[in-house]
């Protein structure tokens, strides 16, 4: 295995970043060549591949998001698990581009988060995350070097330890004469904001609120498990925003909270959803009228975070939407209506792929570790360091 600092004297890399985000749809494999390092960094998209989890594998991994049902023999067991689940994305997308292992010089994985508890005051519990998807796993099954744990050293500095990808988003998307956002819509929304002509310093970013989360886990319950999601937002489509639910969901206290501020499952989670479900029956609202008047949930959500933190201070030029919201098209319909002038476009419009973009994020951090340059930014993290 190549030692890290022979790997740093390289100039032009191949480094696959593994990513499975909130939604607990699979593994994404972005294989990257990545040239320079630091604000001389540029990129290339060899190839990315979508590594489903089984089914049963994903039921055991929602098992372990809730205290009721997780078990430690079974987090230490699934720890391993997704670490060959993560091992085998790698392989398929190293194939997928045609390449041969020996030829990849790092993998960054970001691993599963199953519970996350940022710091809160008053919360009464000690700061932690935790992700799952053992790196030395990857490293033994593919013989590549494997940087992880990316989140930790931000939480234990005083951080949110998250969001992460915003140093990427500086060092791929800074431009000197535009303003510009760019909207992750995965299971949670998150935003980063880029000043025209920003420092690293600048940069602004945070979590909105839920994403696909919500929406996704009442598709699930209602359907018995056949879908999994609304596909293309065509089920919210067909239904009609149920304005009282809409308006009391908004008061939820995390919308108001001032950033920096980071949220999970743990708030937007399944239990949100049981509890939505049951609010819509009280108040007689179709099952299709729910799914609509969660996607405008997200979408006021987002519009929200801007309208507060956001617009009061700057003036954004385009909002670039990445995540699997952007497939959904009644969500992308609401936040075209809600930001009227401003241009929300699919990051894909200026040659970025938005499907592989978090996966691209984490190959760039392990770049950036080996070469000793710290990626979590103070300001949005509000870590000490």
């Amino acid at each position: 295995m190549k030692s890290l600092h022979q790997l740093a004297q390289k100039e032009v890399k191949k480094v696959i970043g593994l990513m499975s985000g909130t939604s607990v749809d699979g593994v994404d494999a972005a294989l990257i060549e990545i040239r320079g390092h630091g604000l001389d960094t540029q990129i290339e998209l060899l190839a990315f591949h979508s590594h489903p989890f089984k089914i049963e594998v994903r039921d055991r991994i929602f098992d372990l998001f809730q205290p009721e049902t997780s078990r430690v023999d079974e987090i230490c067991q699934m720890n391993f698990l997704i670490g060959e689940v993560f091992a085998d994305a790698a392989v398929a997308v190293i194939h997928e581009a045609g390449l041969d292992i020996e030829e990849i010089d790092l993998i960054g994985s970001h691993g599963q988060t199953i519970y996350h508890l940022p710091p809160q005051t008053g919360a009464g519990y000690v700061p932690s995350t935790l992700q799952i998807g053992e790196p030395a796993v990857i490293a033994h099954h593919t013989g590549i070097p494997t940087i992880a744990n990316f989140r930790v050293a931000d939480l234990a500095a005083g951080g949110q330890g998250a969001p992460l990808v915003p140093y990427v988003d500086f060092l791929l998307f800074r431009g000197a004469d535009r303003t510009v956002a760019l909207q992750n819509i995965g299971g949670i929304a998150n935003v980063t904001l880029i000043p025209a002509g920003a420092a690293v310093s600048d940069v602004l970013a945070s979590d909105t609120g839920p994403g696909n989360m919500i929406i996704d886990s009442v598709m699930d319950i209602l359907t018995e498990g056949a879908e999994k999601y609304d596909d293309a937002g065509r089920f919210a489509e067909q239904g009609n925003v149920c304005e009282s639910l809409l308006g009391e969901w908004l008061q939820h206290p995390f919308i108001s909270a001032r950033p920096p501020k980071t949220t999970g499952r743990e708030a937007f989670g399944r239990q949100f959803a049981n509890r939505a479900i049951q609010q819509a029956q009280d108040r007689n609202v179709a099952p299709a009228d729910l799914v609509a008047t969660l996607t405008a949930f997200t979408a006021e959500t987002i519009f929200d975070y801007y309208r507060r933190f956001l617009f009061p201070h700057y003036s954004v030029d385009e909002i670039y939407i990445s995540g699997g919201g952007g497939h959904n098209l009644t969500l992308m319909g609401h936040l075209k209506i809600l930001f009227r002038s401003i241009p929300v476009l699919p990051i894909d419009s200026i040659g970025f792929s938005s499907d592989a973009k978090e996966a691209i994020a984490f190959a760039v951090l392990a770049n950036e570790a080996i070469h000793g340059h710290p990626t979590n930014l103070p300001q949005v993290t509000d870590a000490s360091q």
